[in-house]
This record gives C-alpha cells, structure tokens and sequence, in this order.
C-alpha cells in the first residue's frame, strides 16, 4: 500500500517565527513540509520565494514539497531546486508541454508532480502519468489558503487511480478530518493541509488522527472502489 502522508502547508503558518513552525511540524509528526508558491500572475496572490525555501530548508531536513502557481515553471523550478526542496510540482496548465517540464526537473535531481485546478479534466493530464511521481488534485482554486473543499474534485481522484497510476495522489486545498477521507476513499494518499494544522488545539494530535482516519479509508476504497461522482 501506498504511505499515507501529510503535509502541513506552511502558507497558513506564523512567518514571524517560521522556524518555530517548522520544528512544530516535525515534533507534531508531520512527513514533510509543503510550500506555496505563487507568482501574482497564475494566480490572484504572492507568496513565497525560494529565499524561504532556503529559510525553511536550513531549519529542517524533512522533505520539502514544493508547488509552483506560477507562469513559468521551467524558471521557477530551477530556483527552487537551487533552493533545496526535494520535489517540484508544476501546474499543468501553464504547460504546452508538459514533459518537457517534467523532464527538466526530474534533471535537477527532484522528484516531479503535476497539478490540476479543479476545473481542469484529468484528460489534460493522462499522457504525463508515466512522467511524473505525484498528481496533486487541487480541491479549491488556488491562490488563497481557507478555501471550502469542492467535492467535484472527488471523481477525478478516482480517474487518476483508475488510469493505473502508483505514484502518490496528493489533495490541497479545505482538507480537513472530514474531507480528507473522502479524498483517500477515492485513492489520495498525501494530504497537504494548512489552516486545520495550524488552527488546532493540538497539531499533533490533529496530524495523527488525520493519517489514520485517512489510512483506513484508503484501504476501505482499494477493497471497494467509490463509484466516480460519488462518496
């Protein structure tokens, strides 16, 4: 079975005090950190560059998933790779051709994913399958964090395993103990979270309860498969 994972995304964390965050993350039993960056152009906000990439990396040595909102992915991954993140995800509708991107990371040393909004069809996608080691579905529009979960995201999830793929299946975007086992009954199994970690009582309980609770609904569509479209 694939791992399940999450990641926090630290887009919803406290940037005065970034590195605090970071080692909350991992005391807290994260599996790595996830980074937002977006560009002003692809999407309505700007965030972070890879000089806090940097930030982060010299805080942690957990994996570093970055995922480029931005125009230009093929500069973009350069920096961040230079940065130290340990893998790329670029979206793929900026992309007229997607293997070239996916290539040109995968040639940094990175591993590689490819993102869709939720408006793209998963036919946009099919023929990067076998380029890449992640797709990450988002279930929100990107560029703002705190964003209500779109369950039409669901059926494109199940697409995605249903076209055979084994790699990891990662959701972003209003996950949180209800919606992320929606998401792993269809076949996610990396759940990238920001506002429900860090607004928690507790984020290590909250990062715990959410890998198990998603670990059994992962294994519960594996045996029986959701029907695209419903829960």
């Amino acid at each position: 079975m694939l791992p399940i994972r999450v990641y926090p995304s630290l887009l919803a964390c406290d940037f005065s005090r970034v590195g605090e965050e970071v080692a909350r993350c991992e005391k807290g039993g994260a599996d790595g950190m996830h980074l937002d960056v977006m560009d002003g152009h692809f999407v309505p906000n700007l965030t972070m560059g890879p000089d806090v990439a940097k930030a982060v990396r010299r805080c942690t040595k957990s994996t570093l998933d970055c995922h480029l909102m931005v125009t230009d992915p093929l500069a973009a991954s350069r920096w961040f790779a230079e940065a130290g993140v340990d893998a790329i995800t670029f979206h793929a509708e900026v992309a007229s051709d997607g293997r070239i991107v996916a290539d040109a990371i995968r040639d940094l040393g990175k591993k590689v994913g490819v993102s869709l909004n939720p408006d793209t069809p998963f036919s946009l996608i099919r023929p990067l399958l076998r380029s890449v080691d992640q797709v990450l579905v988002m279930t929100v529009f990107p560029g703002f964090g705190g964003q209500k979960f779109m369950e039409s995201a669901l059926p494109k999830i199940h697409e995605i395993r249903q076209a055979g793929f084994t790699g990891d299946v990662q959701v972003d975007g209003g996950i949180n103990s209800e919606t992320a086992v929606a998401c792993a009954e269809a076949g996610a199994n990396v759940f990238i979270a920001g506002t429900f970690v860090f607004m928690a009582a507790d984020l290590g309980a909250t990062i715990r309860a959410l890998r198990e609770s998603t670990k059994t609904a992962f294994l519960k569509g594996i045996l029986q498969p959701p029907v695209a479209g419903t829960r």
